[in-house]
């Protein structure tokens, strides 16, 4: 069985990518652009991938590919149409990522409600001395027990966030479906949910009817000027509108773990906020603590283990 694997470096370095226990010859690549993708898997029965493309004609050029194991949850860089004309499998990731993408989150949370990043900077610049207290008062400092978290997505992430929540003493409120109402006593409207949060933070995907469903107007109605905390996917947010946001006081804070495109650009709107103290944006590792990436890796093998012996495990 010929294996080759695409993106290997989109795993941590740290990461065992075990051999699977059927007879196999893998080939494994750190990098693969879209040009080489097509030689690359030419001969291949199983192609694993995080974030390579796979189109329409790549998948009709690779003749004896039986299976696409996606090292991710998401698959929208694999045409799944195509694949499943050629008779094709599909495999994901599923739950792996239940405690290190809501730690990731409350680590923005908890950074940007105590401004521990800005108070890290001004001890670096000597302001501490300047003071000449044990303490200064330069930036804002607020506990999150009896505040307000607005979740915007109700699955395993929303959920686990929302434990977290509570147990830090916090309200939780799940908001409802943007443009919808009467969804029941478990949400509260979108836009209710907008204004009443002191901390909005999204665990949904990215589809046509959530693509930018924060945007200008959007912060206009959040009266309590809450933190903004993203660590779903980008385009659910109009990035533009984030520094206006920020420069006009409509929320506090935010905090970023996911752009439209990743790395972004050097003129993308959020570079111009790096020196911001209520801005952070981290680089697309809330998934990617080690227990998670390890979890994500045996869970890939075993899927592919599962489509040898004739099983269909997390096919899609």
């Amino acid at each position: 069985m010929r294996i080759v694997v695409l993106d290997r470096d989109t795993l941590s370095p740290q990461t065992v990518l075990r051999s699977p226990s059927f007879p196999h010859e893998i080939q494994s690549y750190g990098r693969t652009t879209y040009a080489e993708i097509a030689g690359r898997i030419a001969e291949a029965e199983i192609v694993v991938l995080n974030k390579v493309k796979l189109t329409r004609e790549i998948v009709e050029g690779a003749k004896n590919l039986r299976l696409v194991a996606v090292a991710a949850t998401g698959t929208d860089n694999v045409d799944i149409e195509a694949c499943r004309e050629r008779g094709i499998a599909v495999s994901n990731i599923r739950n792996y990522a239940v405690n290190t993408v809501p730690e990731h989150t409350f680590a923005l949370i908890f950074a940007l409600r105590r401004s521990v990043c800005a108070y890290h900077e001004a001890v670096k610049a000597e302001r501490w001395q300047e003071a000449k207290q044990f303490c200064f008062f330069d930036y804002p400092i607020k506990d999150l027990a009896g505040s307000t978290i607005g979740i915007i997505g109700d699955g395993v992430l929303g959920q686990a966030v929302a434990n977290m929540a509570r147990g830090l003493g916090m309200r939780v409120i799940f908001a409802g479906y943007k443009g919808h109402s009467g969804l029941g006593a478990l949400y509260v409207p979108f836009e209710q949910t907008l204004a009443e949060a002191d901390i909005l933070t999204l665990h949904c995907p990215l589809l046509p009817e959530t693509r930018n469903m924060i945007g200008q107007r959007e912060f206009a109605l959040m009266r309590r000027k809450p933190l903004l905390i993203n660590t779903a996917r980008g385009g659910l947010v109009d990035e533009e509108a984030v520094g206006p946001a920020l420069e006009a006081g409509l929320i506090s804070g935010a905090g970023f773990d996911v752009v439209t495109t990743e790395p972004p650009e050097p003129n993308h709107p959020f570079m111009k906020l790096m020196n911001r103290s209520d801005f952070i944006l981290t680089p697309h590792v809330a998934w990617a603590s080690d227990e998670a990436v390890q979890g994500l890796a045996d869970q890939l093998v075993d899927n592919i283990e599962a489509f040898v012996r004739g099983e269909s495990r997390n096919v899609v």
